[in-house]
């Protein structure tokens, strides 16, 4: 009787698992961000005045920072060239901009909490597969600094992001150029 129980609550877990269909890691990135399908275009803008939320709002910047990775570029030729890479924003499933090289925009977000993703936007499948996310509560009123790294792995690519203080925020913008980006059609 004793042998039975046990199995039962060994197979249990088990029987569990297989009742929902596995996922991707790459699946699971794509539906936090948005859809795989949209492409962006990004340029460099004349910086707008420092931005404040409108009420009822939080305000977020999202900062890509390559300067973090000074190793990056030529360490195996033009594949780990990365002054350029266009990182795709998505929040909540939805894509809502993106950055190209050392630079930021921002966007009003409701207060609550969010999901943010960054995905590498790139021609080639192993910089595709790059994905990073955070979660925040937003404010009402607030302003919230989030930083996009990225790293060169040993045969693939990694994306970090990361909230920062306003003061390493503020920094981050003051030296960085203003993105405009819009999906292509």
């Amino acid at each position: 009787m004793k042998a039975a129980l046990v199995a039962i609550l060994f197979a249990a877990p088990a029987l569990a698992q297989t009742s929902e269909p596995s996922r991707s890691p790459r699946d699971v990135a794509a539906a936090a961000c948005g859809p795989k399908n949209v492409k962006f275009e990004v340029k460099q803008d004349t910086p707008p005045d420092p931005a404040q939320p409108t009420p009822g709002k939080a305000l977020v910047y999202m900062i890509e920072d390559l300067g973090q990775c000074p190793d990056c570029v030529g360490l195996r030729g033009s594949l780990t060239d990365v002054a350029d890479a266009l990182t795709r924003v998505g929040m909540d499933g939805t894509w809502v901009g993106a950055n190209q090289g050392n630079s930021y925009f921002f966007f009003a977000v409701d207060p609550g909490e969010h999901h943010l993703c960054i995905n590498w936007q790139s021609r080639l499948e192993l910089r595709s597969h790059a994905f990073a996310m955070a979660n925040f509560t937003a404010e009402e009123g607030k302003i919230y600094y989030f930083r996009e790294r990225l790293f060169p792995g040993e045969n693939d690519y990694f994306l970090d992001l990361d909230p920062v203080n306003s003061d390493q925020g503020k920094y981050l913008v003051a030296i960085s150029a203003f993105s405009t980006s819009r999906a292509k059609k």
